[in-house]
């Protein structure tokens, strides 16, 4: 007799549960890392991965812009104007970058085309007249154009503020200071946003708070837009490796030099190989230094001053067994200008020279070079240094910090980490400073700077 094995009640309660909860996770939505929905970083054509990105007209690779884009709530008639800067070409570069990362992160559908504050000619110092050129000044406007529509398409870009469909006549834009839609706390004033993550939500909390507390229609619409200003100074606040490497690495590559500008810097490193090489009897690359004195009457006095620079940078040259002769000097004051030629020669034996030097037997060049004001001319140094075999330059010169960096995307491009703040440099730049204080001595800069 063959008896039944009888299976405990509780058996068949366990089966049947585990059978509902297994249907039950059938009919869930598939939750997979490593979908296609997360992008990865190494996409694109490999040959990106191996471009040099330090060089002054580097294809802009816009893959890591567009991941951006596409990972951002978006605010239709939400519009940004960026033209709240002041300075050289550092400090505007860097306020027109951080105030785009600001304006996608809101969500803003509009960009007005950034206009450019020129200083006073007759007092360098003064940075904050209400002179403005531009976008073309510095930069090449096609450039910009076909680069953010192939890579962020949800923004459209208005020649000016009375481009935008029912702006407010007469115009005047709502101001907003990022940092204030954060609880700082203890932190120091001139410390960086440590609250972009939030940023989208607190602003978009301060879009709905003031349209309650000013009557404004609520969301914005093609009939009531909402266009914001940032305030001056916010050009050093959002930390550029937040998005990951890839995208501190070329976003910057957004704004690039207009193409006069471009050429001209490109005949001169021509010439100043040349000039290299006459001292130079055992290499034929003509390699060279850069130099960056900044010594202007602009300086702030707490800076290294001109013999605290020049001697720096000469005894640096020597002391890291750099055997090149010949060096390029990038200054706008022309008086010690010829005092560092002289120290060069005399003390280290070196021949240093400028733009305005390599270009006088080469008239047309000169007189475009001549044409272009004192902010204009630092772009030409800016695309010299940048292709020096070496480069000293002074921190906390956002012109120095800028060159610094840009060149550091050289080794590692895409995956380029920050530089070492306060180090012997990278093997191609090194920037003498103060490195003890990080506020004091604007160390958070380098945080906040776009390469």
């Amino acid at each position: 007799m063959v008896r039944s094995m009888a299976r405990p009640r509780g058996v068949l309660t366990l089966m049947a549960i585990t059978s509902l909860v297994t249907v039950w996770l059938c009919q869930l939505p598939q939750l997979n890392i490593y979908s296609s929905s997360n992008t990865d970083i190494t996409r694109g054509p490999i040959v990106q991965r191996h471009l040099d990105l330090s060089l002054p007209d580097a294809p802009f690779i816009g893959w890591p812009l567009e991941r951006v884009c596409w990972e951002t709530t978006w605010t239709p008639s939400l519009v940004f104007v960026c033209d709240n800067n002041s300075g050289g070409i550092g400090n505007i570069r860097n306020y027109m970058l951080t105030c785009l990362r600001y304006a996608i992160d809101a969500g803003a559908t509009g960009l007005v085309m950034p206009r450019i504050r020129i200083r006073s000619e007759k007092d360098l110092s003064d940075i904050t007249a209400e002179n403005y050129q531009p976008f073309t000044y510095f930069f090449d406007e096609p450039h910009l154009r076909q680069s953010l529509q192939s890579s962020c398409p949800q923004i459209t870009i208005y020649d000016t503020t009375s481009d935008v469909p029912n702006a407010p006549v007469p115009f005047k834009a709502e101001e907003v200071t990022p940092k204030n839609l954060g609880r700082r706390g203890g932190c120091d004033r001139r410390d960086h946003n440590k609250h972009t993550g939030l940023f989208a939500s607190a602003f978009a909390n301060h879009l709905r708070s003031t349209a309650a507390e000013f009557n404004l229609p609520h969301p914005p619409s093609p009939d009531h837009p909402r266009i914001f200003r940032l305030t001056w100074g916010v050009q050093f606040e959002w930390p550029v490796f937040r998005d990951g490497p890839e995208f501190a690495s070329t976003f910057g590559g957004l704004l690039r030099f207009r193409p006069d500008i471009l050429a001209l810097g490109r005949k001169i490193v021509g010439h100043m190989r040349r000039h290299a090489r006459q001292f130079d009897a055992d290499s034929h690359s003509g390699r060279f230094v850069g130099y960056h004195l900044r010594t202007e009457n602009d300086a702030l006095d707490f800076w290294p001053n001109y013999a605290n620079q020049s001697k720096t940078y000469l005894t640096m040259s020597q002391q890291m067994g750099y055997d090149m002769k010949a060096g390029y000097l990038a200054t706008g004051n022309e008086t010690e200008a010829r005092k560092f030629f002289k120290d060069s020669t005399v003390l280290h034996g070196m021949r240093v020279t400028t733009k305005r030097l390599l270009l006088q037997d080469h008239n047309d060049d000169l007189a475009a070079l001549e044409k272009l004001t004192w902010d204009q001319q630092a772009l030409v140094d800016f695309v010299v240094l940048l292709q020096s075999d070496f480069f000293l330059g002074v921190s906390p010169s956002s012109f120095s910090m800028n060159v610094a960096l840009k060149r550091h995307l050289q080794a590692e491009g895409l995956h380029t980490r920050p530089w070492r703040i306060g180090g012997e440099g990278d093997g191609r730049s090194w920037l003498m400073g103060k490195y003890h204080q990080f506020w004091e001595d604007w160390l958070f800069m380098y945080e906040t700077m776009w390469p």
